[in-house]
């Protein structure tokens, strides 16, 4: 068995489409489907069931999957420890971020990094933040962006940024002039919200309920700028973090507090018991 078959199995499995997958890993199709043809003749089973369209995982490929990403996570991180016998004159970190705050904090960060470390690349993926602590949690990524609060048993947490949410609405809006606003007046607005898989969509779904309603929604984005100009079109009202909220330049939008106050503190977070390289270390510094 080879590292990589493993590899592209686990590309495969990931898109369930060949053609998507051997994109990603800049091969051929026939190439993909050979090699993991192989893996299957190896093991004498099958792991992924073919049609036109989508590919299924087996129950077999399941088990393989959940194996082979422990290998490859493994590999990972000889690879990282190696690397870091090299002093970072060499390497490089997986990062995830969610990307309605990507912008914010961390283009300055990762400019000064790399003014300092220029042989670390930076491997960043946009999650939701959600997504991320799932992914450190996995091994996926060797640390994240994530909003707190997080399994403090779990994960060694860094705390970066305090903030808090706000309302954006039209200026027209009846509500538009007043200066607090309490979430269950919300209760006829229709919204932008976050998607699924963002820390802040159960934050403030839950805090909804609590206040005696579900949220009417009318689109959902992961992009900050997107959603406040939707606000500016007076499609509807959202509610972002503070420091977004201050980069928010459309005269047309209004943004008021509401109350309960809705804290929004983020923190990078990496595992407890996984190795965590001096590259990433280092990296965690200049967040700080």
């Amino acid at each position: 068995m080879e590292f990589k078959q493993l590899l592209y199995f686990l590309e495969a499995a990931k898109y369930k489409n060949f053609t998507k997958a051997s994109e990603a890993l800049h091969i051929s199709q026939p190439a993909l489907s050979k090699m993991i043809k192989s893996l299957e003749d190896e093991l004498d089973m099958t792991l992924i069931v073919r049609s036109n369209k989508t590919s299924e995982i087996t129950d077999a490929g399941f088990i393989v999957m959940q194996y082979a990403q422990k290998i490859l996570s493994q590999i990972d991180e000889m690879t990282t420890i190696l690397n870091d016998l090299t002093e970072l004159q060499r390497g490089s970190i997986r990062v995830g971020i969610p990307p309605i705050i990507g912008s914010l904090y961390f283009p300055s960060v990762m400019a000064e990094f790399h003014k300092q470390y220029p042989n670390i690349s930076i491997n960043i993926t946009e999650y939701g933040g959600a997504k991320v602590v799932k992914s450190v949690e996995e091994g996926e990524i060797e640390l994240g962006v994530a909003v707190l609060p997080v399994d403090e048993e779990m994960f060694h947490i860094y705390p970066i940024v305090e903030d808090q949410m706000k309302l954006l609405i039209h200026n027209q809006h009846p509500l538009a002039d007043r200066k607090l606003i309490h979430l269950k007046e919300l209760k006829d607005e229709e919204f932008i919200f976050y998607h699924e898989d963002f820390a802040l969509h159960d934050i403030m779904w839950n805090n909804f309920i609590r206040a005696g309603f579900q949220p009417k929604i009318l689109f959902k984005s992961s992009q900050w700028d997107l959603m406040s100009e939707m606000v500016g079109a007076n499609l509807g009202v959202t509610i972002l973090p503070e420091s977004i909220c201050n980069r928010v330049e459309n005269k047309h939008v209004n943004i008021i507090d509401i109350e309960p106050i809705t804290p929004w503190n983020l923190a990078v977070i990496t595992k407890k018991d996984k190795y965590l390289s001096y590259a990433a270390k280092r990296l965690i510094e200049f967040f700080l």
